[in-house]
């Protein structure tokens, strides 16, 4: 990180995103932009690295935020050159029989339709600065589990947009990453709240591996993610990879 670059982050508020976040704004010469539901945090992270970071503060099914990152990434540093995909929503948690199309759309609107309009926007600063998307995926994508069935999907969708982007895009890296079970409200989420609704044998699982204390921290893979933003090889691009492979070796602490 001795030349600094500038990152569009989503999900920066808190987990995996707030990791990466902070190992990339360790480098006093990087600077980030912050992107996340949830206002208070941001600022806090703003307060915390007044000169590193711009925050946006907005529901991401709103696609205009895309645009609004890159002009505030022009506007205030003149580049671009990395974007980490980080956010997402776990809802609707049923099985297919028991779903609705329209709540499948309106997470496809945050999970995928975001990410497509946040990289259209991005794509032609990213071409300029030989620039990386870093998209974070789930070992749901190749893995089904009952009632997941709309994650799971919308993951995959991200493994294929990474591909497609290794194609279409070669002056730009494009990488999926599996960040492994990781200690984040998601997590919470599903001992708390999903349980319910997913099958007995999985519930107990997710349960089971907090309890034996088998959860990642957000900042092993977050900061594996934070590296790859800046430094991934094209040889990698279009790849769906896990945070600790060994093919990313280089990255990992």
């Amino acid at each position: 990180m001795s030349s600094g670059k500038v990152i569009i982050l989503t999900g920066a508020s808190r987990g995996i995103g707030l990791a990466a976040a902070n190992h990339l704004l360790k480098s006093s010469s990087n600077k980030i932009i912050a992107i996340a539901r949830s206002k208070e945090p941001l600022e806090k992270l703003q307060s915390e690295y007044p000169d590193q970071v711009q925050i946006l503060a907005g529901d991401l099914a709103d696609f205009s935020l895309g645009q609004q990152a890159v002009d505030l990434a022009k506007s205030t540093w003149n580049q671009l050159d990395g974007l980490i995909i980080n956010h997402g929503v776990l809802d609707p948690v049923k099985r297919i029989a028991d779903s609705d199309a329209n709540a499948w759309r309106s997470a496809f609107d945050v999970n995928v339709f975001s990410a497509i309009a946040m990289i259209k926007a991005a794509l032609p600063s990213l071409r300029q600065s030989h620039g990386k998307i870093i998209l974070v995926s789930s070992g749901a994508a190749v893995s089904a589990y009952s009632t997941w069935g709309c994650y799971g999907a919308s993951k995959a969708v991200l493994n294929h947009l990474a591909t497609t982007l290794a194609v279409e895009e070669p002056d730009v890296t494009t990488v999926s990453i599996r960040p492994g079970t990781v200690d984040t409200e998601m997590q919470r989420e599903l001992r708390e709240v999903h349980h319910k609704s997913m099958d007995p044998k999985d519930a107990e699982k997710f349960a089971m591996l907090k309890s034996s204390g088998k959860l990642l921290r957000p900042d092993q893979p977050g900061n594996v993610m934070a590296k790859l933003a800046i430094g991934v090889g094209r040889e990698l691009s279009g790849k769906f990879l896990n945070w600790n492979d060994k093919e990313l070796a280089a990255f990992q602490e």
